[in-house]
């Protein structure tokens, strides 16, 4: 477990915001280009983690020598 796991999140926590926001006032339009924009971060997020990931590794293998 994480320790970012066991402390309370931010009052003003984006995502915990966007969770929260009332869907009911827009158009498909408009829910389908937030659909877009969320699957656009969350790849940005997900090339960031690999990124992360691929350094740690590289890092673990240069200091292995």
């Amino acid at each position: 477990m994480d320790s970012d796991d066991l402390l309370p999140r931010r009052v003003d926590d984006p995502l915990a915001a966007l969770g929260r926001q009332d869907l009911d006032p827009l158009s498909v339009a408009e829910l389908r280009a937030r659909i877009a924009a969320l699957e656009a971060e969350i790849a940005r997020c997900r090339a960031h983690a690999e990124g992360a990931v691929n350094h740690r590794a590289s890092a673990e293998a240069l200091f292995k020598r």
